[in-house]
């Protein structure tokens, strides 16, 4: 598997014995591993592809105005940006790129079991999900197309799932809305 590049980062496939494959379920494109729990304003992590290489770090910054998540390359770069809001009168968290709102995340319905989030990509095309968000079991689909699966499924280690991007999707901004649908999904975000 390529290492995925920082910026512009489409994907590539992968094909480690280390990450389980699920039966009849085939890889879409690149999976990343993602620490749950580790989403809060104020902790910094670093997102590992399938062979744990460090391919991005999140810096978040708890002491501005508003707590704000930093999405860099690891030459630390900033490439998303995403900030809580003071008042949210609905349950929105905005990406951003530079100062450009490249992607707007909107709690849609809420059950006990599942919850459904619409993502708004401005100029393009939306995106949904689909499936179990609090226990990591979900899909990002646009227009029926899944363009990520999150799983708990994939790694063995505790309080760590995994991402798969679709090779025609910008690895990062995928990510940067995973985070932001755990941290509006759990408690003390």
């Amino acid at each position: 598997m390529a290492r995925p590049r920082s910026r512009g980062n489409r994907g590539a496939s992968t094909s480690d014995p280390a990450a389980e494959s699920v039966p009849g379920e085939q890889p879409i494109g690149t999976r990343f591993q993602m620490r749950q729990r580790l989403f809060a304003f104020g902790n910094d992590f670093d997102i590992e592809n399938d062979r744990g290489e460090r391919v991005f770090h999140v810096d978040g910054k708890p002491l501005r105005l508003r707590a704000t998540l930093l999405f860099q390359d690891m030459q630390g770069n900033e490439i998303y940006r995403v900030q809580e809001k003071l008042l949210r009168v609905r349950d929105t968290m905005r990406i951003y790129r530079g100062k450009v709102v490249v992607a707007q995340v909107h709690n849609a319905l809420f059950t006990p079991l599942r919850d459904r989030f619409r993502i708004e990509i401005p100029g393009g095309q939306d995106m949904t999900t689909h499936g179990n968000i609090l226990y990591h079991e979900y899909t990002i689909e646009r227009n029926g197309e899944t363009l990520a699966r999150v799983s708990k499924r994939w790694f063995r280690v505790r309080d760590t799932y995994g991402v798969e991007v679709a090779q025609s999707e910008e690895a990062l901004l995928i990510l940067a809305i995973t985070v932001v649908i755990d941290t509006m999904s759990h408690e003390g975000r």
